[in-house]
């Protein structure tokens, strides 16, 4: 599981806790691809310190004196706070020496991961491409309605669109359709202008009730900052073999490659 806008809200808010204000001493870097240029990436950031902390869709902004480092944690990527002491395993390919004493690790099994620097005025409101965010007001149902109505494509393959809104991923979307009562494959243009406000509303009541609970903590994806995600508890369908509301058989389909849970009695649309 990708690590969706919870998850790194969850991790941004939870590294402001513990690293705020702390000084960069030294960066070693274990695998080049991960930051582009390891020398101009670890002489950039070295002398510099943690001062804001925010995100951008998935993700993470760290705003240094200088620059803001941007990272996208992928598929695996995890931060770790830990004493130097601590052996470094294999999967830790880039390590940020902090003036507290203790080291700000980031470990990445798959190797995923993006690190990158840029100047602190860099203007991130089109960044890649990124659509607003969900709490943002430009996020309402006469945006929702005239994108849609523009998209063939099943509105599950829109809501993962980082186009289209900002941070949502497979969890999410699936919970939001059947908040809204939609199939996943139905097509994004037949949604009535009654159905976007609904949409907006589902969006942003269940991605704040996850980041409330600290994000999903589910198959790869586990907070390693000591804060344990709670949104799988309340998952209507996604991973789910029975429907909480109406106690029928939850059913699986592709769609835009990923699996996409429902429940046919309660989406029937």
């Amino acid at each position: 599981m990708m690590p969706e806008l919870p998850e790194v809200e969850t991790v941004v808010r939870t590294l402001e806790q513990q690293i705020s204000q702390c000084q960069i001493r030294s960066v070693r870097v274990y695998y080049d691809k991960i930051v582009g240029d390891p020398k101009r990436f670890t002489d950039c950031l070295s002398g510099q310190r943690f001062r804001y902390f925010s995100r951008r869709g998935k993700y993470l902004l760290f705003q240094l004196d200088r620059n803001t480092l941007v990272v996208h944690l992928r598929m695996e990527g995890k931060f770790y706070i830990q004493d130097p002491r601590e052996p470094l395993n294999r999967h830790i390919h880039v390590v940020f020496d902090l003036d507290n004493g203790m080291e700000l690790r980031y470990m990445d099994t798959r190797k995923f991961g993006r690190m990158e620097v840029l100047p602190k005025e860099l203007d991130l409101k089109n960044f890649h491409g990124l659509g607003p965010e969900p709490f943002d007001p430009i996020f309402d149902s006469e945006y929702v309605y005239a994108f849609l109505k523009r998209k063939k494509a099943p509105l599950k393959s829109v809501l993962l669109d980082q186009s289209f809104v900002a941070g949502i991923g497979n969890i999410y979307a699936d919970e939001i359709l059947a908040k809204i009562g939609i199939r996943p494959k139905m097509s994004a243009r037949r949604l009535s202008k009654k159905k976007c406000e609904a949409l907006v509303e589902a969006v942003q009541e269940i991605l704040a009730n996850s980041i409330e609970l600290g994000g999903t903590t589910i198959r790869s994806y586990t907070s390693s900052l000591g804060v344990a995600g709670r949104f799988q508890t309340k998952c209507m369908v996604h991973l789910q073999k029975i429907c909480p509301k109406c106690q029928r058989e939850i059913k699986m389909v592709r769609v835009a490659g990923r699996s996409s849970y429902y429940c046919p009695h309660c989406q029937k649309s």
